[in-house]
């Protein structure tokens, strides 16, 4: 593609990495007014460089840091992101993490909380600030991203799991409510992603084997295999699709998750990974 968003405004949140940082530069590459948010000013600023050597058709980008967890603070990301145009067209939510890794009856309650509240809350917060943005434009586009972990079974995720089928729900209900007003809601489903955070997962490792084993493609996805498909939703292209959750992972949701076991269990031992209790 080649333009088609001059004169929008685009929110990414998480924008200064990875599956975020790809998302802003496809929208900015077809002339949209970028806004990418984080919480690390120095990030975001390295992102935004790039992007901004990328953009094309006009487009352009715009840093603001802040957390999408705190409701102040989402109401300045929203504001600041239609400063450029005068209103939002776009929301990219892309925000989220997970954490505390293990059984559930080892997760640990404050940190299984916190995952809930940066990938649930912090989607919910940007509907919220959003809505009534797009509202006055005359419509507009959200995407929520999920996970394959939203709804193929991946053990000892804990709460990333929960989290991303709760997003997944929520552009559902979205779609329905606000359908009448013209504003989209649908969620990505990336699976294994080339990202900073996947390079955690040693290659030659039995965890990398397993994704790859179950990825009729036999290999992972890039982040502009996910970028390509959130442009495609922001555009106009996608005018008549909403309420969808759509799968970036060569196939491999077909089969079943990857096996983290190997990860967990020399911490916690075979026993206590079977449910029972430490000794």
């Amino acid at each position: 593609m080649a333009g088609g968003l001059e004169g929008r405004a685009v929110l990414v949140t998480g924008g200064g990495t990875g599956i975020g940082r790809a998302c802003a530069a496809a929208a900015a590459a077809d002339g949209a007014a970028v806004t990418i948010c984080g919480r690390r000013a120095e990030v975001l600023e390295e992102a935004a460089e790039t992007i901004a050597a990328a953009a094309g058709n006009g487009g352009s980008v715009q840093i603001v840091t802040g957390d999408v967890t705190d409701e102040e603070s989402v109401q300045a990301i929203i504001a600041k992101s239609c400063e450029p145009t005068g209103g939002l067209d776009a929301v990219v939510a892309n925000a989220g993490g997970g954490g505390g890794m293990g059984p559930y009856h080892m997760q640990d309650t404050a940190e299984f909380t916190r995952v809930l509240h940066l990938n649930v809350l912090g989607t919910m917060l940007c509907v919220k600030y959003s809505v009534p943005q797009m509202v006055a434009r005359g419509g507009g586009s959200f995407v929520g991203m999920s996970s394959i972990a939203g709804h193929v079974p991946h053990p000892y995720f804990g709460a990333y799991c929960v989290g991303k089928a709760g997003i997944e729900e929520m552009m559902r209900n979205c779609a329905d409510e606000f359908g009448q007003s013209k504003v989209r809601f649908n969620s990505i489903r990336p699976g294994f992603i080339a990202t900073e955070i996947m390079e955690g997962v040693p290659r030659d490792s039995e965890t990398y084997a397993s994704y790859i084993d179950n990825t009729p493609m036999a290999d992972v996805g890039q982040p502009e295999d996910v970028a390509n498909l959130a442009r495609f939703l922001i555009g106009d292209e996608s005018r008549w699709i909403t309420g969808t959750a759509i799968n970036v992972d060569g196939g491999h949701h077909l089969r079943r998750g990857p096996n983290f076991g190997p990860f967990v269990a020399p911490a916690l031992g075979e026993d206590v990974m079977k449910g029972n209790l430490p000794k």
